[in-house]
């Protein structure tokens, strides 16, 4: 009979690090593979300076694996996930901080310390203005007194240092703790910030999932009533682990009425569903056009499909924003509209009311 992989992982799991840890609960188990009795696996530490102290490991995990009934061949393949450390910073210059790597194993969905809710901002497709009203709903609920956090998690493409005007590289006092800036009375982080701005992030789910883990562990939030996530758009691997592996308040859906927009918004709705995470309420952005010369009302993008939408799921209806030229010259030059005394910015204060009245912030 042939072994099974919970067998091996069962064994693996008696396998311990110096610190006492096994290499199962560290996740660095890779690449299991079972072919009639034979056993290949990978043991991946996270630089080649560990990988270096594990021969004894190795050894062990094979010596364990080959004992087991059924197993006549083992085959363990010890390797580094990342590079080399880096040579110490120079005197008086903070340590490098490194993000980006596998998730660390975690029981289940974790609090982020300090922070009281956190509200995951989505959209089924890009283009709707989720990002534009991420930052400024951020900012116009700072403007009504709440302490509030903005994580930009749209790793492959984040705009909220653009949005927000912050350019600075996050220090770190230890090469582990992540300093967030601040930015119109927001504290805020972005993958943007750590990487080079002309640089493509490419990335498989893992490190996505990774980076993700660290911005919302290692950041030092502080005391936050409220932070919000402005996700990347669509149902993929940010969506899912920030749904599994953190205790979300809820998710509020952005989109268009387009119809186009909102078939893809559904599909968003569907995932905050099935991952049981509670959906606040819709909002409707490019709801209509004012002419400023003429001060004419048009639909470009079509009439109440989200109001509809939300009426038939029975969630509520948050609020319409209209399509505005200040507001993408606002956030374009780094101050989002919210943040003066604007009629745009009137519209997200009455927004930032209904959070707060709502208990959602």
């Amino acid at each position: 009979m042939s072994v099974t992989r919970d067998q091996v992982l069962g064994a693996l799991g008696a396998v311990t690090l110096p610190g006492g840890e096994s290499i199962v609960a560290r996740d660095m188990v890779r690449a299991l593979t079972i072919e009639g009795s034979t056993v290949r696996f990978v043991i991946e530490a996270p630089t080649p300076e560990e990988a270096s102290r594990m021969g004894g490991v190795r050894t062990a995990a094979q010596a364990v694996v080959s004992n087991l009934p059924g197993v006549e061949s083992v085959s363990v393949v010890l390797t580094a996930h990342g590079p080399a450390t880096p040579a110490a910073a120079p005197k008086g210059e903070p340590p490098a901080l490194k993000v980006g790597r596998h998730p660390t194993p975690q029981a289940g969905p974790a609090k982020v310390t300090g922070v009281d809710r956190i509200l995951a901002i989505g959209s089924g497709k890009g283009g709707v203005g989720k990002s534009t009203v991420s930052s400024n709903l951020a900012v116009a609920l700072a403007k009504e007194g709440r302490r509030v956090g903005l994580l930009d998690a749209d790793i492959y493409g984040p705009s909220q240092p653009r949005m927000m005007g912050v350019n600075q590289r996050p220090g770190s006092p230890d090469g582990k703790t992540i300093i967030p800036l601040k930015a119109h009375g927001v504290t805020m982080m972005s993958i943007g910030l750590m990487v080079d701005p002309d640089k493509a992030v490419v990335w498989r789910g893992p490190m996505l999932m990774g980076a993700l883990q660290q911005m919302l562990g290692q950041v030092e939030w502080g005391e936050l009533d409220v932070l919000i996530v402005d996700l990347p758009p669509g149902t993929g691997d940010v969506q899912l682990t920030l749904c599994q592996k953190t205790e979300l308040t809820g998710a509020v859906v952005v989109s268009t009425p387009q119809d186009v927009a909102l078939l893809d918004a559904r599909k968003a709705l569907d995932m905050f569903k099935s991952l049981n995470t509670p959906v606040l309420g819709l909002i409707e952005n490019m709801s209509t056009f004012h002419c400023p010369n003429c001060g004419h009302e048009s639909h470009i993008f079509g009439h109440g499909g989200v109001a509809a939408e939300a009426e038939k799921i029975g969630v509520p209806m948050l609020g319409a924003l209209p399509i505005d030229l200040d507001t993408r010259l606002a956030g374009d030059a780094g101050t989002p509209i919210a943040a003066g005394d604007s009629p745009m910015a009137e519209a997200y204060r009455k927004l930032a009311r209904r959070f707060i009245d709502g208990g959602m912030a």
